[in-house]
């Protein structure tokens, strides 16, 4: 068996017709993307722009229409193909990241454009920004209506696992001649001895269009986890990032974080003069931790806790517990909203961190990782992140349980390395600054 078709996990409408044993696409107008993009940009740009020149017919001629109608469609289309691939990560309802992504993409092109002092409309950038928004809000409303996402699963193998998983709506086939009617996909363990008709079924469905998922694949599409108990399930060097975004990404990094640096300058000091004098001790804690292919790194944080006195082992001083009595008032705030992070913009300029990756473990914690959990040491081919992939799906965790799923999202991270990854765990890291989710 080696029919698949693994591309991103997204299929198109399809209907199984047995009697023809052909599949017949039936998606609505409203999924196509001519339309939605072209209808955005009409809606949220031409429409602004006919409006203005109705009321003002020399408009058209002015350098500032045409410099906001550029403008907006560059924002505009940066933000559409940055929502669409958003909303193919596991997990993710895409309807929730519209806004902050049009937020992004129309905030950069225009502070862009306010910085190098061209004129534009800001009335008429707001009221495209807006209807982009609004557009794609209502897209979203009515496709999610029109079609949930289904899929069909083969049975045999390991497919039975696939029952707990939410979000889809699973159609369980019977025989190779079970009609199911506009499903997105087909399911099926790859690695099962399936017999001669499923395989001819399967067969039919990939020759025909239909897209045909190995089992791993879709759960790990759902979970946004690489499963890694056992060697034989995972292709190593499917793992190691894409080299060309890693140099890419670095740039991007030490870039953000030397203006970081220079415009939070003053907030930085005022937050080392409250740790001052909310508790005796140093403003920046200094720790050993494991870094970059296996390098080891002094990370830099704000001190959020009293200084460690009595005894005690390495490995005990290193975990954060639960309400941790060391942890001072000052320290509690800075925690819950991650500000005691940022001095590890320092770490990033020095090239041993990102601002997105694995968090960095205590040197002390990762022997003992590796001591316990197999694979562990692959977490280091990428950069140590300030925030990850696991961070803002899972929040802080110390206990060997726990980081063994911990692991299977950072390999996620790894398997899927690429910026619209990135993108979203920015936006999530959001989140989870104003709710404090995880913090300890």
């Amino acid at each position: 068996m080696a029919i698949a078709d693994t591309g991103t996990f997204r299929g198109k409408g399809k209907k199984l017709n047995v009697a023809t044993s052909t599949i017949v696409g039936s998606r609505h107008f409203l999924f196509r993307i001519r339309f939605q993009l072209i209808g955005g940009l009409t809606f949220a740009i031409i429409a602004p722009a006919l409006i203005r020149i109705a009321s003002y017919p020399d408009a058209i001629y002015s350098a500032n229409l045409q410099i906001t109608v550029a403008a907006a469609i560059i924002a505009h289309v940066t933000g559409f193909l940055a929502y669409r691939r958003i909303g193919n990560f596991p997990g993710v309802a895409a309807a929730s990241y519209i806004l902050p992504t049009f937020v992004l993409s129309y905030g950069v092109v225009f502070l862009t454009i306010f910085f190098f002092r061209f004129e534009y409309s800001r009335f008429q950038a707001a009221a495209s920004f807006t209807q982009s928004t609004l557009w794609y809000f209502g897209l979203s409303l009515m496709t999610r209506r029109l079609e949930p996402y289904r899929l069909a699963v083969i049975p045999g193998g390991n497919v039975e696992r696939l029952r707990a998983l939410p979000g889809v709506h699973w159609f369980w086939l019977k025989s190779p001649g079970t009609v199911i009617e506009r499903v997105n996909g087909v399911v099926v363990d790859l690695r099962a001895d399936l017999g001669a008709e499923w395989e001819r079924y399967i067969a039919d469905r990939a020759l025909s269009g239909t897209p045909v998922y190995h089992v791993k694949q879709v759960s790990e599409s759902l979970t946004g986890r690489v499963e890694i108990e056992h060697l034989s399930e995972n292709t190593l060097g499917s793992l190691n990032p894409n080299q060309a975004y890693l140099k890419i990404k670095q740039a991007i990094d030490w870039t953000s974080a030397l203006v970081l640096v220079v415009v939070l300058c003053p907030v930085l000091l005022l937050v080392a003069l409250s740790i001052r004098l909310d508790s005796e001790g140093p403003v920046l804690f200094r720790q050993p931790r494991m870094g970059y292919r296996g390098r080891i790194c002094t990370v830099y944080k704000f001190r959020s806790m009293r200084q460690q006195t009595g005894s005690g082992s390495d490995k005990d001083k290193a975990i954060t517990k639960r309400g941790d009595d060391r942890i001072t008032r000052v320290g509690s705030f800075l925690r819950k909203f991650r500000i005691d992070e940022l001095p590890q913009a320092i770490n990033i300029l020095r090239g041993e961190m990102s601002w997105i990756g694995p968090r960095p473990e205590a040197v002390v914690l990762s022997q003992w990782y590796e001591a316990e959990l197999p694979f562990y040491r692959y977490r280091h081919i990428v950069r140590p992140g300030v925030s990850g992939w696991a961070q803002v799906n899972q929040g802080h965790v110390a206990a060997v349980g726990d980081v063994m799923e911990k692991l299977h999202y950072d390999f996620y991270y790894i398997k899927n390395f690429s910026p619209w990854l990135d993108v979203l765990i920015v936006l999530r890291t959001i989140k989870t600054m104003f709710t404090g989710f995880g913090a300890r």
